[in-house]
């Protein structure tokens, strides 16, 4: 899979470079970006795909020091921050085009979400402690949430060719949001609420950082990789494919549809207004403070012009 997922972007690379003359230099600079971003999710789990960990429990399937907690977390940390400013990126430039505020705000939002997210893991994977993941999963759940009711409500502002893109893309968040808050979430608490049970002993931070780079525990069974194995198969394959499909949307076709772009400039025309009077004001009171009346500070009327026969 992951050498397949390799194989896609590399294509989409070099379909990008050959659509270049086609593209203003801003549209080819915003997908740019975006298949930089996409390298560093697709080869973080092209990375972690060959070489799977399982954190809290140290467990790989390989013996080699690539295999360690460490390793495998640092490359999941840099991979999920690409994968999370593509939906950044893409959401700011649609909330722009479409008047957005609230697409706006979630865009300027989800990576310090996701970046805390990203800290409560590594609280997990260090201290072995689950209750970090239950609150990393979590953010990661209310993060989609604030994407797809982003995306709602952009829909009526978009064009009409351009809303089943948009509700592809929610109903994969909703099924995100479900899978997470139904299924992803309620194990990492059950783990939590076991490990309390048994009384469990939690590393520190720093005992976490040795454990977590010099220990690891080859393990085939498959009792022991059951239940990463869904949310491992969506990861290094469905999340994968968006993020390559994220470098080819066109961002530029997310115009306001003629109803919003008309409602768009009455509302600019009337914000207009109030300036038009104040300068009327002015131009008033500068008269009276020169002692002109109100018809000349007003200036000079248009000369009528008059065509006479010759």
């Amino acid at each position: 899979m992951s050498g397949l997922n390799v194989l896609a972007w590399s294509l989409s690379a070099a379909a990008l470079l050959r659509r270049q003359s086609m593209l203003s230099a801003e549209a080819y600079a915003t997908r740019r970006v975006q298949l930089y971003l996409s390298a560093g999710y697709v080869f973080g789990c092209a990375f972690r795909s060959a070489l799977p960990v399982y954190d809290v429990q140290r467990m790989c399937l390989f013996d080699t020091w690539l295999s360690s907690v460490i390793v495998g977390r640092s490359v999941a940390t840099f991979a999920e921050l690409c994968f999370v400013t593509q939906w950044a990126l893409l959401l700011r430039g649609i909330s722009r085009r479409t008047g957005s505020i609230v697409g706006g705000t979630t865009a300027a939002s989800i990576v310090p979400l996701i970046a805390i997210a990203e800290i409560c893991s590594w609280y997990s994977v260090l201290t072995t402690s689950n209750l970090g993941h239950v609150a990393e999963e979590s953010i990661w759940g209310v993060s989609a949430a604030m994407l797809v009711a982003s995306l709602v409500t952009i829909w009526p502002r978009c064009d009409a060719r351009l809303r089943p893109l948009l509700a592809a893309w929610c109903a994969a968040g909703v099924a995100y949001v479900a899978f997470m808050f139904l299924v992803d979430v309620p194990m990492y608490w059950s783990r939590w609420v076991t490990d309390e049970a048994s009384g469990r002993h939690y590393l520190s931070i720093a005992q976490g950082v040795l454990d977590a780079s010099n220990r690891w525990v080859v393990s085939h069974r498959w009792q022991d990789w059951h239940s990463e194995v869904i949310w491992m198969s969506l990861y290094f394959s469905v999340a994968v494919w968006l993020s390559v499909a994220l470098i080819h949307v066109p961002v530029a076709a997310f115009r306001g549809s003629s109803e919003e772009t008309g409602r768009l400039r009455a509302g600019e025309a009337r914000a207009a207004l109030p300036d038009r009077r104040i300068g009327r004001s002015h131009m008033a009171r500068l008269g009276q403070a020169l002692g002109l009346s109100p018809w000349q500070s007003a200036g000079p009327l248009p000369r009528k012009r008059h065509d006479r026969g010759k």
